[in-house]
């Protein structure tokens, strides 16, 4: 499977170069092409995912405006970062932000506290507001946790792509050892 998925991306690759050749998009073609924005090989796409997992964590609207940056920025395929970025999602969000805030207070000296929700929430209503206030409650160990989920999330996305693309010729030199 892991191999049809690699012939996959692949084949990707020559049609994002034809749409890249026309229209407003083609005086922009050499500065993407030595960027390797649309590359679908191992190591641009593995940057592109580690990009997306860290700007993941970036609020609202701006993530796939960051992802893009920092790909441009690391050489990696925008595409495969701009996916990346899709598993915050309104199910996922507060518990990627409680895990940050834990992850901060880790890093920080002395004893800091989750926020209940009641507490910016006096009636437990959900709302945008109230996420809002939930979220400034956290305060500095949500700031220092964010950067490094984010950094935790981009390493472990980039190893994971580099695995995924080495598993088939790793799996056939363990079967040539065995069969010698």
């Amino acid at each position: 499977m892991l191999c049809t998925v690699r012939r996959w991306l692949r084949g990707l690759e020559p049609r994002a170069r034809v749409y890249l050749e026309r229209g407003w998009l083609s005086r922009y073609h050499p500065w993407m092409e030595r960027r390797a924005l649309f590359r679908f090989q191992r190591q641009p796409l593995a940057r592109g995912v580690a990009a997306g997992m860290f700007c993941g964590l970036i609020p609202g609207p701006l993530q796939i405006p960051g992802t893009l940056l920092v790909c441009a920025w690391l050489r990696g395929n925008i595409v495969a970062g701009g996916a990346a970025t899709f598993y915050t999602n309104p199910l996922t969000t507060v518990p990627l932000y409680v895990l940050a805030f834990y992850l901060g207070a880790l890093v920080m000296p002395g004893e800091q506290v989750l926020p209940a929700w009641g507490s910016v929430a006096p009636g437990g209503d959900l709302s945008v507001q109230a996420l809002g206030a939930w979220m400034q409650a956290l305060g500095t160990p949500l700031l220092v946790g964010l950067p490094t989920l984010g950094l935790l999330l981009a390493a472990l996305g980039y190893a994971t792509v580099q695995l995924l693309w080495l598993a088939p010729a790793l799996q056939r030199k363990r079967r040539l050892a065995r069969s010698r």
